[in-house]
């Protein structure tokens, strides 16, 4: 299991909490500092059943400035979320082949 965290998440952290309270130790990834590939976002992605535009977070200031408005292919919304990490959904547990957006943090409880 693995948990894409962002520690000053209020969300992030209560995933991480909750699964940690369920006896699970995910291998955290702090995907500010380590963006995940392009294979491991497609593959993130796969798992989520999701379209890469789907995990933007759109309030964030980059997207405002950078990206809103614009209509853009699954490839061009993968390298930009790979450019700025910060526009990744978070957090993302991944456990085998699913995966789950912790918002709220019981999402992710069809995972354990």
């Amino acid at each position: 299991m693995k948990i894409y965290h962002n520690p000053r998440c209020s969300k992030s952290r209560a995933t991480l909490e909750l699964l940690r309270n369920k006896d699970q130790d995910p291998e955290v990834i702090e995907y500010l500092k380590k963006p995940p590939t392009p294979e491991e976002l497609r593959d993130i992605i796969k798992k989520l059943g999701v379209s890469a535009e789907a995990i933007v977070r759109k309030g964030e200031d980059v997207y405002k400035n950078k990206f809103e408005g614009k209509a853009m292919d699954e490839d061009a919304w993968i390298k930009a979320l790979i450019a700025n990490p910060i526009l990744i959904e978070r957090p993302i547990v991944v456990s085998g082949k699913q995966a789950a957006i912790g918002r709220p943090p019981k999402n992710v409880l069809h995972l354990l």
